[in-house]
């Protein structure tokens, strides 16, 4: 992910989620958010509060979490609304629930700045925004077991016809991402003849291949398929990148309790049923 801040059109708001960000790049403490209904101690930071299973919770009986709300059909605001909606939405609603307590969302964050702010503490519990669990995240913070499987792909017009890394690892071909994500880095790495263009965010790329500005563009191969089909119907992924990428939610190291006990939420959740039906409801199809 990058920065990105949630814009008018229903997918304005669109992120990179398989992002390796430079997790030291933000400082979290000037982000200045407070979490919803928790009550702001004198330092700024909110009160926190001992569950009954022995973890520490920013309010009492909430699991409030930060997200970017800009990757349809994960996580995002509607265009004309207020209350997030997606796939991540539904599932962390469902292991709060589990755990007995309510899910509350921070106002809409930027990408690279939900690791530090889980990191400081005090503001939120976990951060949930399409995150790949990686070794250099893990340095920072730790992460629940995956919850979803995911690839980058590539996406181009369809008029470009058929494509591959050997016709884009050019001098001159201009690929975009969204900055400090884990598709700008496969760029960089696999496609190191042609220039990688970072953005601010995913939807910027996508328009920009649509405008012939950019030949192709490349991030997270669900979010990729979801956007070509319901909104940029003249691109098309022309090339899946098969990158084995997993998402975890964010937790503090502080909270080793919590992440246990979403851990055993997360596998009610995947031997019960539910987290194939709400891959359903969201994509259309099991993951």
């Amino acid at each position: 992910m990058a920065d990105i801040t949630r814009k008018n059109h229903p997918l304005d708001a669109l992120v990179s989620r398989r992002n390796f960000v430079a997790l030291c790049g933000a400082g979290a403490a000037g982000l200045g958010l407070a979490a919803c209904g928790a009550q702001p101690s004198g330092d700024g930071s909110a009160d926190s509060a001992k569950s009954e299973s022995g973890y520490t919770l920013v309010e009492g009986g909430k699991l409030i979490g930060v997200s970017d709300m800009a990757y349809p059909p994960l996580e995002s605001i509607p265009d004309g609304g207020s209350e997030p909606e997606g796939f991540e939405i539904d599932m962390m609603d469902a292991l709060a629930k589990k755990l007995g307590l309510q899910m509350k969302w921070l106002p809409a964050t930027k990408f690279d700045t939900i690791i530090p702010l889980i990191k400081q503490g005090g503001k939120a519990d976990v951060g949930v925004s399409a995150f790949t669990i990686t070794d250099e995240r893990r340095q920072e913070i730790d992460f629940t077991d995956s919850y979803l499987d995911s690839n980058q792909g590539l996406v181009a017009p369809k008029a470009a016809g058929e494509l591959s890394e050997e016709k884009l690892n050019v001098a001159g071909t201009q690929i975009a991402v969204q900055s400090g994500t884990t598709g700008e880095a496969w760029v960089k790495e696999n496609l190191p003849e042609a220039t990688c263009v970072p953005l601010d965010d995913a939807i910027q790329a996508m328009t920009g291949v649509q405008t012939g500005l950019y030949a192709a563009c490349v991030a997270d191969l669900p979010v990729m398929s979801y956007l070509c089909k319901e909104s940029y119907t003249d691109l098309q992924v022309a090339i899946e990148i098969p990158t084995g990428e997993q998402y975890g939610i964010v937790v503090s190291k502080d909270n080793q309790q919590l992440t246990k006990d979403l851990d055993k939420a997360i596998a009610e959740m995947q031997s019960d049923g539910t987290m194939d039906e709400l891959q359903q409801k969201w994509f259309g199809t099991t993951l």
